[in-house]
């Protein structure tokens, strides 16, 4: 039957070929190009997927991102800036604070390109008076990261101020906000201790980063003393404003603050102004001293006072000095080169350097308490066994000669008298014992000596202390391994011998040798000095300071001496500063309150222009303590080249117990050449 309409035949189309016999399934896919037809579907579908999740992210994860970058094209977040916390005395006396400034920013996101930017950046050096050169380098530095600003200049004069806001339109991207500069109503006092304030480098940026962190270019932090180690707490936490600008960066409304910046807090520390003003003008009055005693090569000096039973330091005084305002505001070249440039340092006798923790002495004579209690504590001397004090002895192989100081003295001396008449032959014997007792007992008394805190930092919680390399408590061993002759390896008999009376290797910070005649007055207990009592909230007209953060003394540390040795050490000193005899009685005999000390003349090789390399000075040191029952303050004084120790630094020392206890030594004293 036929499919066509009513029955007639379909007729034969010509638009189909004819089946090919050859071809069982023509109209089916073949598995090459099935896998040709996935491959372009898998490729088109990861395509799809790609953008679709490039897409949600642009719109929900960064959404906010991109969305705050496009309103700062308009609306711009600054940081306000946090004053930082107050430095105070142990009274709570205000000796560094904040001053209000003004500072020049830059944006360099809104600078002109770059045919008009160095052409602004030299306008705007002019105004501000700035190095050019520094400007533009600060500006290239800081493409990387054209939304952070440059501080251009802090402590910004007012009619400069009124220039820029006149030609706001000739400095795009420049704004002029408020800031806080560091004042000091004390100027240079503790200037060592207290350390300042810079701005934060881009290592110090990187070591600082966190998630809690809140530092940003351009801030300023801590750069050395109690600034620096303790700006965790003085830092504090900066603000948000937000401010409309045009597209060239220029302000179109109010400063609007979005978040108040937090103050930081209130640091205190143990020092004692009054008494620190007294111990730096009795280091001028110990220059003074030394030099009409004709000691002109006299340079510099240190005193550091603490209190014996807990370590607290009140007073750390260091000549030469400077002003930490120098780094403040409208920074002169001329008055920051001594801390910054080498050679202008050494021309000015290096006043950034804290004498007190970072400069070490031979100690001389106050080192022979040193030796006699290792002695006693070694049976090598017995406190009260008498040992003759001669002008001169002879020791060793060669028969080298060694002299006392007092080329007149020769009798008899008991220990304490030793002590106050300062005798170099009595210890001399003293160090030939440790050396004959045999390769062990050679570096006994230097064991002792590490046990009392010499060659080591004493721990100080703002740091800044000479290396142990720099302190040297010369061993045997420490010759072999310094020295490479086998002659300068070898220890002889006059190194114990020097180094019972403290001089040719051995060297010590001030700061060591208060710390172990603390231990002597206070009875055998090794404290650990500090300068930071406690953190505080301050105050204001109504309310009271609170105290956030304490931090007590480390409790001290038995130095394991015995308790009889000590008391002979003890004599020793009081009659050094009471006995007709004793080396400092002409400057404490007439004090109303009993002091207990030793003076000390240590000879140091020191280079100066125009005298033979090799040349000697005498560093005049006084150690001691008050009062001498029940001791309250420990003074060390050193005096750079300043001849003797009873003529320099123990009459600097004693200005400082005079402010103490507000007494005043009675009658004059008498300055006499000894030891």
């Amino acid at each position: 039957m036929s499919d066509a309409p009513y029955g007639e035949r379909r007729n034969p189309s010509s638009r189909f070929l004819p089946p090919d016999p050859t071809v069982s399934a023509p109209y089916r896919l073949t598995p090459g190009l099935a896998v040709r037809v996935g491959v372009l579907g898998i490729v088109a579908i990861a395509v799809f997927a790609l953008l679709f999740f490039r897409l949600w992210s642009l719109q929900v994860l960064s959404g906010a991102r991109y969305l705050d970058a496009a309103q700062n094209n308009q609306l711009r977040t600054i940081r306000v800036e946090a004053p930082r916390g107050p430095i105070l005395d142990r009274e709570g006396k205000v000796i560094v604070g904040n001053v209000p400034g003004t500072a020049v920013k830059l944006w360099v996101g809104d600078m002109p390109k770059k045919e008009g930017r160095y052409r602004m950046i030299k306008r705007l050096a002019t105004v501000l008076d700035v190095p050019v050169q520094r400007l533009a380098r600060e500006v290239d530095e800081q493409a990387v990261d054209p939304l952070t600003p440059i501080t251009v200049k802090t402590a910004v004069h007012d009619d400069q101020v009124y220039y820029l806001q006149e030609h706001a339109s000739d400095f795009p991207g420049v704004q002029i906000q408020q800031t806080y500069l560091r004042n000091y109503p004390y100027q240079s006092l503790a200037a060592q201790v207290l350390g300042y304030v810079g701005e934060i480098s881009p290592a110090e940026l990187k070591a600082r980063q966190g998630p809690k962190s809140d530092y940003r270019g351009g801030d300023k932090i801590g750069k050395s003393g109690v600034e620096a180690k303790f700006d965790d707490y003085l830092n504090g936490t900066s603000g948000a404003a937000q401010i409309r600008v045009d597209s060239r960066g220029r302000p179109q409304s109010p400063l609007e603050i979005r978040r108040d910046a937090r103050p930081g807090m209130a640091v205190r520390l143990t020092i004692d102004m009054r008494l620190q003003r007294a111990a730096e003008q009795a280091i001028r009055e110990g220059i003074a001293l030394a030099k009409a005693n004709k000691q002109f090569n006299v340079a510099g000096g240190a005193i550091i006072a603490l209190d014996p039973r807990t370590g607290a330091v009140r007073a750390m005084a260091s000549f030469p000095t400077y002003k930490p305002s120098v780094y403040v505001g409208r920074i002169d070249p001329k008055k920051l080169a001594p801390l910054v440039n080498n050679a202008a340092a050494a021309k000015a006798n290096f006043p950034g350097l804290n004498r007190v923790t970072q400069v070490a002495y031979p100690p001389g004579s106050v080192w022979k308490p040193v030796t006699a209690l290792a002695a006693m504590q070694e049976h090598l001397l017995s406190p009260y066994s008498s040992i003759q004090c001669t002008p001169d002895a002879e020791y060793g192989r060669d028969k080298q000669v060694f002299k006392n100081w007092d080329p007149y003295v020769n009798r008899p001396m008991t220990l304490p008298e030793a002590l106050a008449t300062s005798c170099d032959t009595y210890f001399y014997t003293v160090g030939n014992r440790f050396y004959e007792g045999g390769a062990a007992e050679r570096s006994r008394l230097q064991q002792w000596a590490r046990k009392f805190g010499f060659g080591a930092p004493t721990g100080l919680d703002i740091g800044n202390e000479a290396p142990s390399w720099q302190t040297i408590v010369p061993t045997p061993a420490w010759r072999k391994k310094t020295f490479k002759t086998d002659w300068d390896k070898a220890w002889n008999p006059g190194d114990s011998i020097q180094l019972a009376i403290g001089q040719k290797d051995i060297t010590v910070t001030p700061l060591q040798m208060a710390r172990f005649y603390a231990m002597i007055a206070n009875g055998g207990k090794l404290v650990t000095p500090y300068v930071v009592s406690g953190v505080e909230q301050p105050g204001t007209d109504r309310q009271q300071p609170v105290t956030l953060r304490q931090f007590p003394p480390t409790p001290p540390r038995d130095a394991g001496v015995d308790p009889a040795a000590l008391q002979a050490v003890r004599d020793g000193l009081w009659a050094g500063t009471h006995s007709t005899n004793g080396t400092s009685s002409g400057v404490f005999g007439t004090f109303p309150i009993s002091i207990s000390g030793k003076t000390g003349t240590a000879e140091k090789v020191v280079n100066l222009p125009g005298y033979p390399v090799g040349h000697l000075e005498d560093q005049s040191w006084w150690c001691g303590y008050g009062p001498s029952d029940a001791a309250e303050l420990v003074v060390c004084a050193v005096i750079e080249n300043g001849g003797h120790g009873s003529s320099a630094a123990a009459p600097a020392a004693l200005r400082v117990f005079e402010k103490y206890f507000n007494r005043k030594a009675v009658g004059n004293q008498a300055l006499v050449n000894v030891d």
